[in-house]
């Protein structure tokens, strides 16, 4: 167990799995008390699990984020329970494997997409931002990703802007807030190695086609992701803010890759 975040009270969307379950376990191992959010009750409740066996401090809560009232009951119990928020990790998102082309993406999957990835981070902010002021300042961590700063010749339209919604937004609510003490920092993952990813891909040459553009030739792990999360929420990250935090294995400046 580390103090990284001692004292501090965490909430992590999306972790009943992948880079949220990563994040919630890591911070919790760091000191922090963590606020288990997601839509999958099962998912949610076996990090809470995890954390607990781990010696960990957490609770979960089912929340839905693109309702408004759940988000709002989300922030309003950590507060509750714990008696402050400092950390608000808005990681919560889909990539629905409808979303391709502008052309033929049906627009209820855009809809959907958008609701999840860049309205439910608006309402995480919306209902976050009141509690951190009451405590003092916090740290924002918003999930983007790289292709909020790329192009992809395999398109997912919805996804991307949504991702780039996210980056925007997060460096407005940077400066907004920059002097009530509170940070924000859009976190930008390259390819992660996650269940979600191993189904998309699970074609080889799907696979092969994006593995070639990364620099380090691997996907990244949930655990390196939740590593750089675990920056931006600490004090160790102080000066950080409005910035587009990249953990891309070198994708965003690449022209050629190495050869094998």
């Amino acid at each position: 167990m580390g103090n990284r975040l001692a004292g501090k009270v965490c909430v992590i969307t999306g972790a009943g799995s992948g880079i949220g379950r990563e994040a919630a376990i890591l911070f919790a191992q760091e000191g922090g008390k963590v606020v288990v959010a997601d839509v999958n009750t099962a998912g949610g409740e076996e990090t809470v699990r995890l954390i607990r066996h781990g010696g960990g401090e957490a609770i979960f809560v089912r929340t839905d984020v693109t309702k408004a009232a759940e988000v709002e009951a989300l922030v309003r119990t950590a507060e509750e329970t714990y008696g402050k928020l400092d950390v608000m990790f808005n990681n919560a998102g889909i990539f629905p494997d409808e979303d391709g082309s502008v052309v033929d993406t049906p627009e209820e999957v855009w809809d959907r997409v958008m609701a999840v990835n860049l309205k439910g981070v608006f309402l995480g902010c919306k209902y976050a931002i009141p509690a951190m002021l009451r405590a003092g300042g916090g740290s924002i961590i918003n999930t983007a990703s790289f292709v909020a700063l790329m192009g992809a010749a395999v398109p997912q339209i919805a996804y991307t802007a949504s991702k780039g919604g996210v980056l925007a937004m997060t460096r407005e609510i940077a400066i907004e807030f920059a002097r009530k003490n509170i940070r924000a920092n859009a976190l930008c993952p390259g390819p992660v190695d996650t269940p979600l990813l191993r189904s998309i891909l699970s074609d080889p040459a799907k696979r092969q086609r994006r593995l070639v553009h990364i620099p380090m030739g691997r996907f990244a792990q949930a655990r390196e992701v939740a590593q750089a999360a675990l920056f931006l929420a600490s004090d160790e990250s102080s000066y950080v803010t409005a910035t587009a935090f990249l953990v891309d294995g070198g994708i965003t400046a690449a022209y050629i890759t190495p050869e094998e």
